[in-house]
């Protein structure tokens, strides 16, 4: 809705205004400063809502069935949104592994991701996507669309084992988890030889806020607890095992001073 909106505006509203309007749109909007988890969640709608599952599973079966070209949160869009550093990345990385990808994907809905990418990642001798969500999205997953390169998992050490990938994507993730660092901490030791984080908001100074996101009602009526993650904290976490190969801007913006969405690929080294 808000590209088509922005179409319409092109003709006949001034640049700087429709900047300024673009920019507002684009914005994922925080609020608040809380103590503790808990105390986010008590006034937060939450992430598994039957509502969310239904709405991305109607989008994403359009995009499936070739009726829509490109899904993000649950939002159907007449072009595909590339984020071309993270498809950089992910093919980089199939480069690394002589054009066989083996990845997967935590936290990846229904296969976002996946289907965003997918043209460009058709040339590659073997591909298998893998993607660890909550368990109805999952059941949702195996049953609708799971294929040869797809498959879903409610476990990522059960995915491990089943998979073998030599990659990870958290893209849009770590900020949802009551302890993103435990995360990270699994990961790191399972030894992944690559890791891209992708659509995560950092501060740039200071320390980590916790804070609650709102999702536009367009979308869905919606709020999570949502961590503003420290920069500096987290590619201090990964300092010890991994190389950062590169970082980049996050498509996603913040309203919050000295904030920014970012992306990050590592190598174990």
């Amino acid at each position: 809705m808000i590209d088509k909106i922005i179409s319409l505006m092109t003709d006949f509203v001034p640049p700087i205004v429709l900047r300024c309007y673009r920019k507002a749109a684009r914005k994922d909007f925080f609020t608040g400063k809380y103590a503790t988890w808990e105390e986010a969640k008590q006034v937060s709608t939450g992430y598994d809502s039957d509502l969310i599952l239904e709405k991305v599973r109607s989008s994403s079966l359009k995009i499936k069935n070739g009726e829509a070209v490109y899904e993000r949160d649950s939002v159907l869009f007449d072009t595909i949104q590339y984020s071309w550093p993270l498809l950089a990345g992910i093919l980089w990385i199939a480069s690394q592994k002589e054009n066989h990808l083996n990845l997967v994907d935590f936290g990846g809905s229904l296969g976002s991701t996946y289907y965003q990418n997918r043209k460009f990642l058709s040339h590659l001798k073997e591909m298998r996507w893998s993607i660890v969500e909550q368990k109805h999205f999952v059941e949702c997953g195996k049953r609708d669309f799971e294929n040869e390169h797809l498959k879903f998992y409610d476990d990522l050490d059960e995915c491990f084992r089943e998979q073998r990938p030599d990659a990870v994507l958290l893209s849009g993730v770590l900020q949802y988890l009551e302890k993103p660092y435990s995360l990270l901490d699994t990961v790191r030791s399972l030894g992944f030889e690559y890791i891209l984080v992708d659509r995560t908001p950092y501060l740039v100074t200071g320390t980590e806020r916790l804070t609650l996101q709102k999702v536009p009602h367009e979308i869905f009526p919606a709020s999570y607890p949502c961590w503003l993650l420290s920069q500096q904290k987290f590619l201090g976490a990964m300092r010890d095992r991994y190389l950062l190969v590169a970082e980049f801007e996050g498509l996603d913006k913040t309203d919050v001073l000295d904030s920014g969405f970012k992306g990050f690929l590592f190598r174990r080294k």
